[in-house]
């Protein structure tokens, strides 16, 4: 079973519908809305600032969710995709991003709506990555835009993850 933690009286909130593996960890101030997965070996960590989450992200094997004391928080928006072994750590994803594999975004960055962060890459702090766009290498640069079939993959990540959490109910 996942272990869902309070820390300094504050405790994860989550929609029914979230599914944990079983070793995942979600800890503290962390708020998820529905659909949300966190996999293996994942971590979650509210401890020292707020975690929210919107609709049907997916944090995937390995992957570290955190934020800074008292500075930054770390806010998500709907149909994110943390892919595994990825670093987030108090900063901004807007809507239908997708983080690659390994990929770590540092204090105060924001990742704007439709955006890939490439397998890899470190989004350095306070770094604004636009709309619609892809960053890799480190430190992040601009890549390319999203290519229309690029954008399409975003809703069905999101769609597969719930779909494979209902392989494990």
């Amino acid at each position: 079973m996942a272990l869902i933690k309070s820390v300094r009286g504050v405790a994860p909130v989550f929609e029914e519908t979230c599914w944990f593996a079983d070793n995942a960890t979600v800890v503290g101030n962390v708020t998820m809305g529905h659909d949300c997965t966190v996999w293996f070996n994942a971590v979650v960590r509210g401890d020292v600032h707020s975690i929210t989450f919107g609709n049907r992200c997916n944090v995937q094997d390995g992957a570290v969710i955190h934020c800074t004391y008292q500075k930054h928080k770390t806010t998500i928006g709907n149909f994110v995709s943390i892919a595994h072994n990825a670093i987030v750590h108090g900063c901004t994803i807007e809507d239908c991003v997708l983080v690659g594999m390994g990929a770590i975004i540092m204090d105060g960055a924001v990742v704007g709506t439709g955006s890939i962060i490439a397998a890899g890459a470190i989004v350095t702090q306070n770094t604004v990555v636009p709309p619609g766009t892809i960053y890799a290498g480190n430190p992040a640069k601009f890549l390319k835009n999203v290519s229309p079939q690029q954008a399409e993959v975003f809703m069905r990540t999101a769609d597969n993850y719930v779909m494979y959490a209902g392989w494990y109910a």
